[in-house]
């Protein structure tokens, strides 16, 4: 995550760097390459340079989600407890996320203690065989997703299933209500220590 934010921030310091003179020439210079009056210029810089640190500061601490099951397109590190419906982040290591282990974005939708009900009904995805279930997954009686029995390219899914009434303690169901989100309805609750904290810049 750092490494991506990093190259992004020495990417974009070619062109912050040219910022105070193309903003000189917006103040009256002849163009890129010309003389620049002193003043001009300084104007620029202290117009310009102070919007271009904070642009590569900012850069750093900011995560893009490229998922389109979450409502947010850009996130960030946010200390404090999770609570439920915060975004949070991890590390996920799955065939189907690739093969080495990625960082994915997702929200808390049932926490520790609460109860937990999976209810398996017939499948309603298009060329599902007969007898293929989908999970209906819900968090004290409220509907959280749906599983689906294949991903992408057909790879098959096999929803989690609970083994207790309620989320064990030091455990959270992470994930969306989108129909294609893979999250915990596929590999289970996430222990807290392996979350951190995020919230919604854009």
């Amino acid at each position: 995550m750092f490494k991506l934010a990093w190259k992004a921030a020495r990417a974009a310091w070619p062109a912050v760097k040219l910022l105070p003179l193309r903003a000189a020439v917006a103040l009256g210079s002849s163009g890129l390459g010309q003389p620049v009056r002193p003043a001009q210029l300084w104007k620029a810089y202290a117009i310009v340079l102070p919007v271009g640190l904070i642009t590569l500061w900012a850069i750093p601490q900011v995560t893009w989600v490229m998922s389109p099951s979450i409502s947010a397109i850009a996130v960030r590190v946010s200390p404090g407890p999770i609570r439920k419906a915060d975004y949070v982040m991890f590390m996920l290591s799955h065939p189907l996320a690739g093969p080495k282990p990625v960082n994915v974005t997702k929200q808390a939708l049932c926490m520790p203690g609460e109860r937990i009900d999976l209810i398996e009904k017939p499948s309603r995805t298009p060329g599902a065989p007969y007898g293929t279930f989908d999970g209906w997954y819900y968090c004290n009686e409220h509907l959280l997703s749906v599983s689906k029995p294949y991903g992408r390219n057909r790879m098959k899914l096999d929803h989690w299933q609970p083994t207790e009434a309620t989320i064990p303690p030091g455990f959270i169901f992470v994930g969306s209500s989108h129909p294609d989100g893979f999250d915990s309805r596929y590999y289970g609750p996430v222990a807290l220590d392996r979350l951190t904290r995020m919230e919604k810049v854009l």
